[in-house]
């Protein structure tokens, strides 16, 4: 299936800084192989505005950006995912709405830089965030997925979720 866009769901409760940096930066490293998403069980109602800072400053647009529910998702004609990553710990540990199509899924957790005080701390905090994500999202992208068995796929996303610096 060389002309398959796949389709990536990235979750966090309140789809306000790192899912919304991770659906960015999967759309950006994914050229078009990749159409990502975000979405959140308690949608903050906004995007945090330290995400938008970072996103601006490194080049990405914003235009479009919006905090909003897994039940968009979940509802009738919504797009059917073929992947789905869960950023923050509360998510993970969220009972998620029935996807179908059977994504893979897998956590890759990562510190929440929304919610750290001081603007130089802040600041960091995104950078650290935004850097694990492309790692990982960088690491994902080298997987021969289309050809690997469901289990080895499960291993290797997993396997991901744990790449740190």
């Amino acid at each position: 299936m060389p002309n398959k866009t796949y389709n990536v769901l990235v979750l966090c409760t309140g789809n306000s800084a790192r899912s919304i940096l991770g659906e960015v930066l999967f759309n950006a490293l994914g050229k078009g192989k990749f159409r990502a998403y975000s979405a959140g069980s308690k949608p903050a109602g906004r995007v945090n505005p330290g995400a938008l800072e970072w996103l601006k400053e490194n080049g990405y647009g914003t235009e479009g950006l919006r905090s909003k529910s897994w039940d968009e998702f979940a509802a009738p004609g919504a797009p059917e995912f073929d992947f789905i990553f869960t950023v923050c710990d509360n998510a993970a540990g969220e009972t998620c709405p029935f996807w179908p199509g059977k994504p893979a899924s897998a956590h890759w957790g990562i510190p929440d830089p929304a919610h750290i005080e001081g603007e130089e701390a802040r600041r960091a905090a995104f950078n650290k965030a935004a850097a694990q994500l492309s790692r990982r999202i960088r690491a994902f992208l080298a997987l021969p997925f289309e050809t690997m068995d469901k289990d080895v796929l499960k291993q290797k996303l997993a396997e991901i979720g744990r790449i740190q610096d």
